[in-house]
C-alpha cells in the first residue's frame, strides 16, 4: 500500500496528511519488519478511531475504507478536478498521470488486509470494511458531504479497471464539482488574524419555496433572476425588504436548496466582515460555481460606516465583480440606513445636506432588483396558518379554534406574519402531551 500511496502525483497533496499518511508509514513499516508488534497495533487502532471519527462527521456505514478512499477523491482540489469540475474532462498530458495516480487508487481500494490482521492478531480492519453504524438524527452530520461520498463509494464498487475509475471520478466531478465548493451549498467567513478563510456551514435548512404560503409574485422574481444567474446570463444583485417575519430569508435559503445542483453556492456574511469582501472574492472567482453572497438583516446606523465597502463592491470599485458572484441581502429597512431628521435639508449646518442622503440612499439603488415583502392582511394571514398548520395534523385543532388563536398571537406578537402563525403553531404542538 505505502509505495501505492508514495507513487501519487496529482493527487499527492490529499495523501500527504491524515488517515491515508499514517497508514503508509504503518504498512511501510511492517512490511519492512521494522515495529515493535504493541506499539504498530496501537498505532494501528490510532487510525481506526479516526476513521471512526470520520465516519461519525459525515455519516458513513458499510465499506469504511472504501468511503474514506472516496471522501479523499471527491474533496481532492488539484488543478485536474478544478478543471473538471462542473464541465467535461480536457485532454492533455495531465490525463495521463491521472490515470497512473487512479491505477494506484484502484489498489488501495482493493488492498488486502488479511496479511497484516493474521500476522498481528487483529480483526479490526475487516470489522470497518463491514461497519453498521448507530442511527444518528441528520443534523448530527454533514448530510451535504455525505450524500455524495457515499454515492462515490457505491459507484466505486463498479471498478473493474484504472479506465473505469477515471470515468467514474471525471462523472462525478463533472456532475457534482469537487472539493469544500462542490461538497457544500453555504458557507460563512472567519478572520483570523487577518488571515481570511471560507468554512462550510455543515447544516443548511431545508426549506422549500412551497413552504412560503402566498408571496407568488415575489418568488417569482426571485427565481428569474436566480435561474438567469445560474445559466450565466445577466442578473441582478436582489435586496429583499419589507416587514418583518414574512418571508425574506426564507425565500432566499430555499432558492440556495432549488438551485443547488445547478451549481449555485451561498456565503453568508455579516456587515462587520465587509472589509473582508475582496479576499472573498478572490477566493472564488475562478472557481465553476455560482456565488450568491448573503447578507441577512442588513441595516446600518447612522454612524456605521460599512456600507461603503459593499456599495464599492457592488459597483463602482477599481475591480469589478466576478461574473459568478451576485449579492442578496435582506432587510426590514428599504433604504437599508437608518435616516435622521437631521438628514433632511435645512436641518442641518452641513453646506451639502442633499449630498449626505443621497450617498445613504445609493447604497440601496444598487441593488438592480427589489423585492417587497409587505405583512399579510387578514385573509392572507388566515390562509398562512392554514397552510402550515395542514403539516401537523397531529394538532387536532378545529380550523375555528386555530384561526382565532392565530388572531390573538397576532395581537400580543406584533401583528400578522408567517412567523407569527409560526411561532403559534410550534406552541400549540408544545402543549400536546
Amino acid at each position: 500500500m505505502y509505495r501505492d500511496i508514495d507513487s501519487l502525483i496529482i493527487y499527492r497533496k490529499s495523501a500527504q496528511n491524515g488517515i491515508l499518511a499514517e497508514m503508509r508509514d504503518i504498512f511501510r513499516d511492517f512490511d519492512q519488519k521494522n515495529y515493535d508488534k504493541e506499539e504498530i497495533i496501537l498505532r494501528i487502532y490510532t487510525q481506526i478511531n479516526n476513521l471512526l471519527d470520520v465516519a461519525t462527521d459525515y455519516g458513513f456505514d458499510g465499506n469504511l475504507w472504501q468511503n474514506y478512499i472516496a471522501y479523499i477523491l471527491a474533496s481532492s482540489e488539484n488543478p485536474f478536478t478544478i478543471t473538471c469540475e462542473k464541465s467535461e474532462a480536457q485532454e492533455g498530458t495531465v490525463n495521463d498521470f491521472v490515470k497512473n495516480d487512479l491505477v494506484h487508487f484502484q489498489n488501495i481500494l482493493k488492498y488486502d488486509f488479511s496479511g497484516i490482521e493474521e500476522e498481528l492478531g487483529i480483526d479490526c480492519f475487516s470489522r470497518i470494511t463491514h461497519y453498521r453504524s448507530l442511527v444518528k438524527p441528520e443534523r448530527r452530520f454533514n448530510k451535504n458531504v455525505s450524500d455524495k461520498v457515499k454515492m462515490l463509494s457505491e459507484r466505486l464498487k463498479a471498478v473493474l479497471t484504472p479506465d473505469d475509475l477515471y470515468n467514474i471520478v471525471t462523472d462525478f466531478y463533472r456532475e457534482y464539482g469537487v472539493g469544500m465548493y462542490g461538497l457544500n451549498k453555504a458557507f460563512r467567513i472567519k478572520n483570523n488574524d487577518g488571515n481570511v478563510e471560507i468554512v462550510p456551514i455543515t447544516n443548511t435548512s431545508s426549506a422549500q419555496l412551497s413552504d412560503l404560503i402566498g408571496y407568488e409574485s415575489q418568488k417569482k422574481k426571485l427565481i428569474e433572476n436566480t435561474e438567469a444567474f445560474v445559466h450565466k446570463r445577466r442578473a441582478n444583485n436582489v435586496l429583499l425588504c419589507g416587514d418583518s417575519g414574512t418571508g425574506k430569508s426564507t425565500s432566499i435559503k430555499a432558492i440556495l436548496n432549488k438551485y443547488y445542483d445547478d451549481g449555485l453556492r451561498m456565503i453568508e456574511i455579516y456587515k462587520h466582515q465587509f472589509k473582508d469582501l475582496s479576499a472573498v472574492l478572490e477566493m472564488i472567482k475562478d472557481r465553476n460555481y455560482r456565488f450568491i453572497i448573503f447578507m441577512d438583516d442588513l441595516s446600518f446606523e447612522e454612524f456605521e460606516t460599512e456600507y461603503k465597502y459593499l456599495k464599492a463592491i457592488i459597483e463602482g470599485g477599481l475591480e469589478n465583480r466576478p461574473d459568478n458572484v451576485l449579492i442578496y441581502a435582506t432587510s426590514n429597512r428599504r433604504h437599508l440606513i437608518k435616516e435622521t431628521w437631521k438628514d433632511r435639508a435645512d436641518m442641518d449646518d452641513e453646506l451639502h445636506v442633499s449630498d449626505t442622503m443621497q450617498e445613504k440612499l445609493s447604497l440601496a439603488r444598487r441593488f438592480g432588483l427589489t423585492i417587497y415583502y409587505g405583512r399579510p392582511e387578514k385573509k392572507e394571514f388566515d390562509n398562512i396558518v392554514r397552510g402550515i398548520a395542514r403539516k401537523y395534523p397531529e394538532l387536532g385543532v378545529s380550523e375555528e379554534e386555530l384561526l382565532m388563536e392565530a388572531n390573538k398571537w397576532s395581537l400580543s406578537n406584533g401583528g400578522f406574519s408567517g412567523r407569527v402563525a409560526e411561532q403559534m403553531i410550534i406552541s400549540k404542538l408544545g402543549q400536546k402531551s
